[in-house]
């Protein structure tokens, strides 16, 4: 049953309409956007579907087809970050996103909402961006706000930052609300300027692999926020607003100035973030070069410095990256916020089955839970759906 027909068995009348937002994963540049530095994720075909309708009481009414609850039912203008919708939980999102647009002035009366999600939660993959991005989508063209993508983006990350109190930066928003089909984005998250880059994996024989791990991992659990205010102090010890102010090749006296000032762990945060930020730079000119190949290499010293430096993976992150590469893949990664979720596994497509078989193979030797793994193809952003698309 599509999602239209059930937000009308749920309400008893059909939604003005179908908006669709998807997951992401990055291909390279991570924990850099709170440091306004660059970025490169591509969203996945797995989207977050909303069939919503207008109201015009402020009641809110929420319901999810992928959790056994009953409808969720709250006034928009109680809506408060302490509040019972403001604690976490699906519908914290779709509730934090009704509240920043109302916080920013916009005319939001209420609304009924019913969603499925494809995305898979915990691995990384941004499940939580794609709800706050259809439903801001959703609203904006209901309530006739005329706000653009990177608009969007903001108000899904305020609805995470300052209402379900996820520290997050703004680039899992960007890319479910800004991303094209078959191309990777290019984000600046300081003036969050777009370049959309070709990444047509196919036509060069090759594939991305997304290995979930179903190591769940929660980025409220402060983990996140101690990387994230190591960031700030040592961009504070080295008199910058942020670190994506250290150049690449500054980076050898910064280091020597940070040993003097602070301790080695905000050393490693910073090392991450600059060289990171400087990775994507490189894939970009790979990319821009037609050598695709050749970004493999980078993807797996982004792992090492993941692991090393800022101190995020997990055993079995690194299980999937190194059994991977010993098996021929091109390079590997782990992507998004660390502590299990997934890695990204660039591969030679004829040897796609057998690196997945080698990766499964050493999950399951290792006494672990067998690995979801999927091809990444680059997939359109946050969007409508058309009548026949939404009954499908």
């Amino acid at each position: 049953m599509s999602v239209a027909s059930q937000f009308s068995d749920l309400y008893g009348y059909e939604p003005e309409g179908v908006w669709a937002a998807p997951g992401r994963v990055n291909l390279i540049g991570e924990y850099t956007d709170f440091n306004e530095g660059f970025v490169m994720p591509l969203a996945l075909p797995h989207t977050a579907v909303a069939a919503v309708a207008r109201r015009t009481d402020g009641v809110l009414r929420l319901h999810s087809a992928d959790i056994d609850a009953p409808i969720a039912e709250l006034r928009a203008d109680e809506l408060t970050p302490l509040s019972e919708f403001g604690q976490g939980g699906w519908a914290a999102y779709l509730a934090g996103v009704v509240w920043a647009l109302r916080e920013a002035g916009h005319t939001v009366t209420g609304a009924d909402i019913h969603l499925a999600s494809t995305v898979p939660t915990g691995a990384g993959l941004s499940s939580s961006a794609a709800l706050e991005v259809v439903t801001a989508l959703a609203l904006n063209d209901l309530f006739e706000l005329g706000l653009t993508g990177p608009e969007l983006a903001r108000i899904a990350q305020r609805a995470e930052n300052d209402f379900v109190r996820v520290p997050c930066g703004i680039m899992d928003q960007m890319a479910s609300a800004c991303a094209t089909e078959g191309h990777a984005l290019h984000l600046d998250c300081r003036d969050l300027s777009v370049r959309q880059v070709p990444f047509d994996l196919a036509a060069h024989g090759l594939q991305l692999l997304v290995v979930d791990t179903r190591v769940k991992h929660e980025l409220g659990d402060g983990a996140y926020a101690e990387r994230r205010a190591g960031c700030e102090e040592g961009a504070r010890a080295l008199g910058v607003s942020h670190l994506r102010d250290v150049s690449y090749a500054e980076l050898p006296q910064a280091l020597a100035k940070l040993a003097d000032l602070t301790d080695e762990r905000i050393v490693r945060y910073v090392r991450h973030i600059v060289c990171d930020d400087h990775r994507v730079e490189r894939v970009i000119e790979l990319l821009d070069a037609g050598d695709v190949r050749a970004i493999g290499p980078v993807l797996t010293e982004g792992h090492v410095s993941l692991r090393d430096d800022l101190r995020i993976s997990c055993a079995e992150l690194d299980l999937v990256v190194d059994t991977a590469n010993a098996a021929g893949a091109l390079g590997a990664r782990m992507t998004g916020g660390g502590f299990g979720g997934s890695a990204i596994v660039l591969v030679e497509e004829p040897d796609a089955d057998a690196v997945t078989k080698s990766i499964t193979e050493a999950f399951a030797a290792a006494g672990c839970t067998a690995p979801r793994v999927f091809p990444a193809v680059p997939s359109a952003g946050a969007h409508k759906l058309t009548p026949a698309a939404s009954s499908a």
